[in-house]
């Protein structure tokens, strides 16, 4: 797997190298396919943490785990997703906002979440090259796939968030293409928000599966 982490080109004098890119680009497709609310998104979300612990394993351990949790984290969205009863009338998840007791708890949990994981990194300086951000992204990220897995439109504000964080760092770790595919992000993120709110807003009560259209 030594392919995954050598250069496939230069961009504006920035090294690009294939995990990066593989990882990102199938990372954008999940986006995609999760602002469709389409199954498949979990699929490829999980494919996309698995090529970049493919490449991270051996090497950057920290790095690696992480992308563990991701995977888990992705087939605890699609089994919500497949098992879900509530769904709008075309026949996919029914976005809807959460609860202020629902946002109350992922704001707890990203915050108590963050400076766990940040101090387990500071203790551990080979799990993470930057504590605190790294912390920060990993942890919004869970709260981020949690929150889209109950179909919930903060999933996207969750998101938003993360890329604040995540587009500067990239770049500064010298992840380009992470930093160039974060910015289309921000994009798809702003657009697949607006489509669930208005989704939610016009269809706010979800329609039980074997119920008559």
């Amino acid at each position: 797997m030594n392919w995954l982490n050598s250069e496939a080109f230069t961009l504006f004098g920035q090294r690009i190298i294939w995990s990066d890119m593989v990882g990102n680009i199938l990372g954008l497709i999940t986006l995609a396919l999760g602002w469709r609310r389409s199954l498949l998104t979990w699929p490829v979300q999980f494919l996309s943490g698995l090529v970049l612990f493919a490449a991270f394993y051996g090497h950057l351990t920290g790095s690696a785990g992480k992308q563990v949790v991701v995977m888990v984290v992705a087939l605890y969205g699609w089994w919500q997703w497949q098992s879900s009863k509530g769904r709008s009338a075309d026949g996919h998840i029914a976005p809807r906002f959460a609860t202020w007791r629902e946002r109350a708890a992922m704001l707890g949990a990203a915050a108590a979440g963050t400076v766990a994981v940040a101090l387990l990194f500071t203790a551990y300086p080979s799990l993470s090259w930057d504590p605190w951000p790294d912390a920060y992204i990993f942890v919004g990220t869970i709260v981020a796939m949690y929150a889209q897995a109950k179909g919930m439109v903060e999933f996207w504000i969750a998101w938003l968030l993360v890329d604040l964080v995540g587009v500067p760092l990239n770049f500064a770790n010298g992840y380009a293409f992470s930093g160039f595919v974060y910015v289309i992000y921000g994009a798809l993120v702003l657009w697949g928000m607006r489509d669930w709110w208005l989704r939610s807003r016009r269809d706010p009560q979800p329609v039980l599966e074997g119920a008559p259209a």
